[in-house]
């Protein structure tokens, strides 16, 4: 009889992540302790490959345990996590060295478009937490547990509490069908909060099955600019030891690039903040220029689509005047219009008071007047399905 199984020969991202430097809180070690990520399938495939980063991590860092497992498999008996192996070695774990990034090898795991994986770590010995993307939306949902529950098909309630952290594990590439490809979701806390997942739930409604949806995103970072003191370094690379990292993503056909707010808002002066100086603040034209040299040209070196996002209202932001609503202004005016952009996603016209055209129109803003509403980051999805659609790529 012949099979009906597509042949797959494409490796794609499925699911990824950035990597940046985590909060610097009073504990940076963890020891005896299980991760547990959650990762929705969007493509059928016959292997997983897995890409782990200790980028912004200053020591080693060994993860004795790895595996994946299907999650549709409640009854413990059915659970029947494998091992994610690294260099051919039959042994378990991996140590990832400081500022570098480790791909396994590749692991033979059926899925199924629309199922649901876990994937699980294990950290022994003590390790230092330094390399991790906090993220939310409602397909980012991570867990952790005291102890080694790696193979476990539960985690035990009295023992495990959830995390919107994801440490180390940067993204998860599938062998799939050759129709199959990914979009990249590129910039700061808007795209590392919920309208990428919202995105990728808005495709799959709209049964489109051969995109899927890649964030990379980080919080507080910004495009010319990185901290280098511990109060802000969560906030992140600056784009230029970002994006060459971030964008290397298997099978990607499109970029939608949205950062940029954070080089605005940020610099308000030693004498108010020692770590912002005004000399950090700059002008429109070094952004554009920055965008175009950093972010436009490896894409289009890559072969890859590029969408510009505009920057959403700041009206009520803390720091917020005049100068930096101008400065908005006039770079969203360029994003809309510059042909170097295949198109322009404009964020910033579906959420704005149309009477108002600094601010979050009513029910859009979160509270703090920089960041959306959950309904808002849903209509950002909706806005970037149709924009895309529209050009046919979707």
């Amino acid at each position: 009889m012949e099979s009906n199984r597509p042949e797959f020969t494409k490796w794609v991202a499925c699911w990824g992540n950035a990597t940046s430097i985590t909060d610097r809180k009073e504990c940076v070690y963890a020891r005896d302790l299980t991760l547990r990520y959650p990762v929705r399938m969007c493509f059928d495939g016959s292997s997983l490959r897995f890409r782990l980063s200790n980028l912004t991590g200053t020591e080693p860092v060994r993860i004795a345990k790895i595996r994946v497992a299907h999650q549709r498999a409640v009854d413990s008996d059915a659970y029947q996590p494998v091992a994610v192996t690294f260099g051919g070695r039959c042994g378990d774990g991996v140590e990832i060295e400081p500022g570098t990034e480790v791909t396994s090898d590749e692991i033979a795991f059926d899925v199924t478009a629309g199922e649901t994986i876990d994937v699980s770590l294990y950290l022994a010995d003590f390790t230092q937490m330094n390399a991790g993307t906090l993220i939310t939306g409602p397909l980012s949902k991570g867990r952790y547990s005291y102890g080694d529950f790696a193979d476990s098909a539960v985690l035990p309630i009295e023992k495990t509490r959830s995390t919107q952290w994801f440490y180390f594990l940067n993204t998860i590439d599938v062998l799939t069908a050759d129709e199959n490809r990914a979009i990249i979701c590129y910039g700061d806390s808007i795209t590392a909060q919920s309208w990428p997942d919202y995105l990728s739930q808005r495709i799959w409604d709209a049964g489109v099955r051969n995109v899927s949806i890649v964030r990379r995103a980080v919080s507080g970072t910004r495009i010319l600019r990185q901290y280098d003191c511990i109060t802000y370094q969560a906030y992140g690379l600056k784009g230029a030891t970002r994006f060459p990292i971030e964008v290397n993503v298997a099978g990607a056909s499109d970029i939608v690039i949205q950062h940029g707010i954070n080089d605005i808002i940020h610099p308000v002066g030693v004498e108010v903040n020692p770590f912002r100086p005004w000399s950090d603040l700059p002008t429109v034209s070094e952004m554009t220029s920055a965008v175009e040299q950093l972010y436009v040209r490896p894409s289009r070196e890559l072969g890859l689509h590029v969408w510009s996002g505009t920057l959403l209202p700041i009206f009520g932001w803390r720091t917020y005047n005049a100068m930096r609503e101008k400065m908005r202004g006039e770079f969203n005016e360029w994003l809309r219009t510059s042909p170097i952009f295949d198109g322009c996603i404009d964020f910033d016209r579906a959420l704005s008071d149309e009477h108002r055209l600094e601010a979050f129109a009513a029910g859009f803003d979160s509270g703090d007047h920089l960041h959306p509403s959950e309904a808002a980051y849903d209509v950002m999805a909706q806005c970037c399905l149709e924009a895309l659609r529209a050009a046919t790529r979707l």
